[in-house]
C-alpha cells in the first residue's frame, strides 16, 4: 500500500477542521500525497465535491481505485496501510485510550464546535465563553491531561510520539488559539497550554496556517 499514490480533497483551510485531520496526519507522516482544494461556501461549492466525493463533504482520500471519506475512516485507513509509521500508540492501553478520544471527539464536542468555529489564524478572544462549551473545555482540557500523565513519556505529543489522537485534536489547539479561553479557568494545570502551543508550532500546522491565510 505505501506505493500507492494518494490524492486528498479537503476544504478551505481557515475553516474546514475535518480536512485538517488526514492533512496533518499526512504531512507528520512523510506520506506523500496531492492535495485537492475546494473552496467553501461558495455557490458551487457542492457540486465541486461531489466530482470527487459521493457524500458531499470533505475531506475525501483516493488511494489508487480505494476511496475513503470521514476523517476517522481515512485516519484508520492510513493507519492500517502503513504500519511501520506506528500511527497509533504501540502499547495496547494508551492505543485503546487513544482509539477511544479519537471516537469522543469524532461524534462529540457539539457545543464547542458551534461557540468556537475553526477560524485558522485569527484571534478573536471570547468576553465569556457560552454554558456548554465550557463544559466541552473542561472535558479537552481533562483528556489531554489524562493522555499526557499516563501516556505521554518520551515525547511532547498526547502518547509521547505523534498519532492519530494529536490529528484529532488539532483543530482544537486551533480554537483555543483564536478565542484564547481561560484553560486554567478550566481545569488546566499548564499541560493543556503547553500542548497548544507545541502543536501550533509544529511546521506541518503552519504550513496549514499558511494557506489559511491564501
Amino acid at each position: 500500500m505505501a506505493g500507492n499514490s494518494y490524492r486528498l480533497v479537503i476544504g478551505t483551510k481557515a475553516w474546514s477542521s475535518w480536512s485538517l485531520r488526514p492533512w496533518l496526519l499526512l504531512r507528520q507522516a512523510e506520506i506523500p500525497f496531492e492535495e485537492v482544494l475546494i473552496d467553501l461556501r461558495q455557490t458551487g461549492t457542492r457540486d465541486a465535491i461531489l466530482r470527487h466525493s459521493p457524500s458531499g463533504k470533505v475531506p475525501y482520500l483516493q488511494a489508487g481505485d480505494i476511496a475513503v471519506w470521514d476523517s476517522l475512516a481515512i485516519a484508520e485507513y492510513l493507519a492500517d496501510s502503513h504500519r511501520e509509521k506506528r500511527l497509533w500508540p504501540a502499547d495496547a492501553a494508551a492505543r485503546a485510550h487513544a482509539r477511544s478520544i479519537s471516537a469522543e471527539m469524532h461524534s462529540g464536542f457539539s457545543e464547542l464546535r458551534n461557540a468556537l468555529p475553526m477560524d485558522f489564524n485569527v484571534s478573536k478572544p471570547l468576553a465569556a465563553v457560552p454554558e456548554g462549551a465550557t463544559i466541552d473545555i473542561r472535558r479537552v482540557v481533562a483528556i489531554w491531561r489524562e493522555a499526557r500523565s499516563r501516556h505521554g513519556k518520551g515525547g511532547p505529543f498526547l502518547y509521547g510520539a505523534f498519532s492519530v489522537a494529536d490529528a484529532m485534536y488539532a483543530p482544537v489547539c486551533s480554537r483555543f488559539t483564536t478565542y484564547a479561553p481561560d484553560l486554567k479557568a478550566h481545569g488546566d494545570d499548564g499541560t493543556a497550554a503547553a500542548y497548544c502551543q507545541m502543536m501550533m508550532g509544529l511546521p506541518a500546522m503552519q504550513a496549514w496556517g499558511k494557506g489559511a491565510q491564501r
